[in-house]
């Protein structure tokens, strides 16, 4: 994905909500989400960086986050890793859902950088790893989300 150029404009300020478990992999993501934001124009005051306990607590804290009018992008990064039970299921895709849900219900672009994977190796890989950084492709979705909505609400961009 191409790196976003345009700078920010509007209310400026960007949430991102991290889960710490699997807090080395996240880590990793919220480096690669503010670097990218970094690059997009967004100095470090602009950007508040929340963190929850888990991937199945992002939902709640972005809806409180974006209801509170401050920020006009937010990013939902961490990891969810395959166990030996159902349980990745359920969590991947309520947490799915619910940043889903959140997103149209605010109308405000969320980046999803929120990883299910099988194995702690290929989360790591999509973390700054072989395969990129799924926090600077999230942040650069939701630059493109709301450059995309400005331009249908005739605002700047983004």
């Amino acid at each position: 994905m191409p790196t976003p150029t345009a700078a920010p404009t509007g209310p400026g300020r960007v949430l991102v909500c991290a889960a710490r478990f699997n807090e080395a992999v996240t880590r990793r993501l919220v480096a690669g989400a503010l670097d990218a934001l970094a690059a997009a124009g967004y100095d470090a005051t602009q950007v508040d960086v929340a963190w929850v306990a888990g991937a199945f607590e992002l939902p709640l804290l972005l809806d409180r986050g974006l209801a509170s009018g401050r920020y006009h992008l937010a990013v939902a990064l961490g990891a969810v890793v395959r166990g030996e039970t159902p349980h990745f299921d359920y969590l991947a895709a309520e947490v799915t859902r619910g940043i889903a849900s959140v997103m149209l219900a605010r109308g405000i672009p969320i980046g999803f950088g929120v990883l299910t994977c099988d194995t702690l190796d290929q989360a790591l890989a999509r973390a700054a790893g072989a395969a990129g950084n799924k926090g600077a492709e999230a942040v650069e979705a939701a630059l493109a989300s709301r450059r995309a909505l400005a331009a249908l609400e005739g605002d700047a961009p983004a």
